[in-house]
């Protein structure tokens, strides 16, 4: 049995997603119910590392948004970084939970009146002052992370045939992973999305 903080904790995210999917006009499919009790227990259990694969087209990435904006909305101290092969592909990411919370009937509050990172790589919402990095912000796998810091790390699709499909390729994509160790909090969250692309698939050593 889910202790009973995590059973709440799941409750919290199914409201937000439930509520998001009314605002839509859309119903909430249950492997998608499966998909956030995933992520919401990556997050609230030690070591807050785990990786989400799903077939193609199964709203993963969506799910995962909505997922994302519901952080922000329980803890909007929180610094958000999404990687992904490319910076587009990142950047996609980022727009999806901005258009949440500029439209959830539960993030009125968070959306900033002045709009100074409020773009398509960042975004920074309404939060305590003092935390210097963006509340959501987006890299290319291979773009500059020098410096960062962060509390929740996405990483949305790094393994693409373009960074997968040598064994050169594979190694590079590695150590440039092992780096977020660096950037992620000491009691950060890390969660992988994505399809394998190869047999020497980077999913099979990723903690």
């Amino acid at each position: 049995m889910l202790p009973q903080t995590k059973i709440a904790m799941i409750t919290a995210f199914y409201e937000f997603m439930d509520a998001w999917n009314d605002v839509l006009g859309l119903t909430t499919p249950e492997h998608h119910r499966k998909i956030m009790e995933f992520l919401v227990s990556v997050l609230t259990t030690p070591p807050h590392r785990g990786l989400l694969q799903a077939f193609r087209h199964s709203g993963k990435s969506t799910v995962v948004g909505i997922f994302v904006a519901c952080v922000l909305r329980l803890h909007p101290e929180t610094r958000i970084l999404v990687l992904s092969a490319e910076s587009n592909l990142a950047s996609r990411m980022v727009a999806h939970v901005r258009h949440i919370l500029e439209n959830h009937p539960m993030c009125t509050d968070l959306v900033p009146t002045t709009k100074k990172e409020w773009a398509h790589d960042c975004i920074t919402v309404k939060r305590p002052i003092g935390i210097r990095e963006p509340s959501v912000i987006c890299q290319g796998v291979h773009g500059n992370i020098t410096g960062m810091r962060a509390d929740l790390i996405i990483c949305d699709d790094v393994e693409v045939p373009n960074t997968s499909n040598t064994a050169q390729k594979r190694t590079a994509l590695r150590e440039r992973l092992r780096e977020l160790d660096f950037i992620l909090s000491p009691t950060g969250t890390m969660i992988y999305i994505g399809t394998p692309h190869t047999l020497d698939t980077i999913y099979r050593t990723t903690d």
